[in-house]
């Protein structure tokens, strides 16, 4: 009984986040290759832990949103509309192995993004031109995912780093966005802070980040039943609640402080708990721990 529920979590949570099937064969070789990080990293400590990355996530497309140029390629480029599960699912098979795979693997993910990014111009409505290879818009989009990313892992993460460690995987993680073109990515929390701080004055609640508001609260999973449209429900609120306030108030998503405490934060725990349950152990990070452990052929 106890494996039946287990084995419907993992199919039902991998179809919604990776699609039909993990490819394992990005991570489990060579043997004794670290990849980009190791499982001595604090990446891998928080991009292994799904109820804070599911959460981090949600919030990072919320907090990009806020910037006109991210928005106005993403509305004009993406098939989130046509395809979310599609990009839902090349996004996190893109974290997932510049993340654990094998460096080979990691290195061949970033290139791919790197050729797509090429072709992602246009005008934004405000007149503007944007390219997704822009370092500055790298800069942005990256600076959003981490710091929404570790704010997960804080909140919901098995256990919370030290704010040495938050630097410390600040730093680490710089290192997929550097190698995608960015520049000046901060490595620290007083560096993230600041970051925000400077880049606030051109955020704004463009109709397109609205838009992507509307979609997120109506997104509905892979299945689509009852169960799985409130477990969204209820992770989108979690994640809502990781934007800095000034984000989610410019955003509309920001609820009242007693409805977070006693309601939406319980609720992402127990989900989380629900969730580790099925999942854990994960077979993306056993599969690379093994191929690190591994002794290379004489």
């Amino acid at each position: 009984m106890a494996g039946g529920v287990r084995s419907r979590i993992r199919r039902r949570v991998n179809a919604t986040v990776h699609g039909d099937g993990i490819d394992l064969s990005r991570y489990d070789h060579p043997p004794g290759d670290r990849g980009l990080f190791g499982p001595d990293s604090v990446v891998w400590r928080v991009h292994g832990d799904l109820p804070g990355m599911v959460t981090g996530g949600i919030a990072a497309l919320l907090l990009q949103s806020l910037h006109p140029l991210a928005i106005a390629g993403v509305d004009q480029h993406s098939d989130f509309r046509s395809d979310p599960l599609g990009r839902l699912h090349r996004t996190a098979g893109f974290v997932s192995v510049t993340s654990f795979g094998s460096t080979e693997a990691a290195e061949s993910a970033l290139a791919r993004v790197r050729r797509i990014h090429t072709v992602v111009r246009g005008t934004a409505p405000d007149g503007r031109r944007y390219a997704a290879d822009d370092p500055e818009l790298l800069r942005w989009v990256h600076v959003a995912e981490s710091c929404c990313f570790l704010a997960g892992h804080q909140r919901y993460g098995r256990a919370p780093l030290t704010s040495a460690q938050c630097d410390d995987y600040l730093r680490e993680a710089a290192v997929v966005a550097e190698r995608l073109g960015a520049t000046r990515v901060p490595g620290s929390l007083a560096e993230v802070r600041a970051y925000l701080a400077a880049v606030r004055p051109e955020l704004v609640r463009s109709e397109a980040a609205a838009e992507a508001v509307r979609f997120l609260h109506g997104f509905t999973g892979a299945g689509g039943d009852p169960a799985e449209r409130a477990a969204i429900r209820l992770l989108t609120n979690g994640a809502a609640d990781l934007l800095p306030a000034w984000a989610a108030g410019m955003l509309g998503v920001r609820r009242p402080a007693p409805v977070q405490l006693l309601l939406d934060r319980p609720a992402v725990r127990l989900l989380g708990a629900a969730i580790r349950y099925g999942c854990e152990p994960s077979a993306i990070t056993a599969t690379a721990a093994a191929r690190v452990r591994a002794r290379p052929a004489s």
